[in-house]
């Protein structure tokens, strides 16, 4: 069943939590997300491809591998992006998203519209934080 949204739904508190309405709202919202950053890779793998390291300029090709070694980095993050959105689809699909992996309890509109890849609530994002610091001092 295809579930078509008013152009300027909004998902909000005063509807039932992860309604229809509100997973196709987030499940496009996540679907345009990954596209954007696919187009962008694209565009980061053409510009790879055409620009030469062949500049007579010492400092022109240390300026120019700089630049390719931080677009490759931010490659990255945008491979490891879409990795976390694709598990965010398939959590739309198995009837999952917007709930806390920790605790079950839901993750809250405001932050899945702030960081739709969202797999905690705030209280359970924070428990776990203060766990790594912890564990990071002790090291």
């Amino acid at each position: 069943m295809t579930i078509i949204l008013p152009p300027d739904y909004v998902p909000s508190d005063d509807e039932e939590y992860m309604n229809e309405n509100q997973l196709e709202y987030f499940r496009q919202k996540l679907e345009n997300w990954k596209k954007s950053l696919i187009v962008q890779s694209e565009d980061t793998l053409e510009d790879l491809r055409q620009g030469g390291l062949n500049q007579p300029d010492q400092n022109d090709r240390a300026s120019l591998e700089t630049d390719k070694a931080l677009e490759l980095r931010t490659r990255d993050r945008a491979r490891k992006l879409i990795s976390k959105i694709d598990s965010a689809l398939k959590r739309i699909e198995d009837g999952e998203y917007g709930y806390c992996e920790d605790t079950g309890e839901p993750i809250g509109l405001a932050r899945l519209e702030a960081r739709p890849v969202a797999t905690l609530s705030v209280e359970a994002q924070e428990r776990h934080e203060r766990m790594e610091k912890t564990y990071d001092d002790e090291v």
